[in-house]
């Protein structure tokens, strides 16, 4: 793992991923208020910005141009920086893991148990085929697997039971991360 100080003036930027489903809108939104952050909605990125190759009618999502995004994010980051005034950043998206290593303070991957996850995904109106593969993904532990060989800094959390009670001990342990590595 990378471990690197944040230098001064600096944002803190924290990548959330994760298989869909596992949690991690949830926790950015969180981490935003508990840390006076900013949430980066990769989602309404992708779209405003048309960061996508085309559009996937069977999975019923789109084609992300990877460079294009990670492009996008750069610049975010550069003009958050240019403010002068250190903040934290959080990228919610099942990919922020794949920015470079220089840009993340830490990664955050969240997990969720199968069968909740199952249901959660159920509840989104997935297709069969479309859960399979994000099961599929949480059983592999895909996201994590490929911070790691990203060379990431990495917390996993696991958010099967979401509550104010594993909210505040995912945000004490989310602190304590970040305190070791700035």
């Amino acid at each position: 793992m990378v471990k690197h100080k944040r230098k001064a003036g600096k944002s803190t930027i924290i990548a959330v991923s994760g298989t869909p489903g596992t949690g991690k809108t949830m926790l950015s939104k969180s981490l935003a208020l508990a840390l006076n952050g900013k949430r980066i909605d990769c989602t309404k990125l992708i779209r405003e910005k048309k960061l996508y190759q085309a559009y996937d009618k069977q999975r019923k999502c789109f084609i992300v141009d990877i460079n294009a995004f990670k492009r996008a994010i750069n610049q975010i980051i550069q003009e958050n920086n240019a403010k002068k005034q250190p903040k934290t950043l959080i990228i919610d998206s099942h990919m922020s893991h794949f920015l470079h290593t220089n840009l993340i303070d830490l990664v955050i991957i969240t997990t969720c148990n199968i069968k909740e996850l199952g249901k959660r995904l159920k509840k989104r109106g997935y297709s069969e085929t479309k859960i399979r593969e994000n099961l599929d993904a949480e059983i592999f532990d895909t996201c994590c697997i490929e911070a790691n060989e990203q060379g990431h800094t990495v917390l996993k959390l696991d958010l099967s039971k979401i509550n104010q009670k594993t909210i505040k001990t995912t945000i004490t342990k989310v602190k304590a991360s970040l305190d070791k590595t700035n």
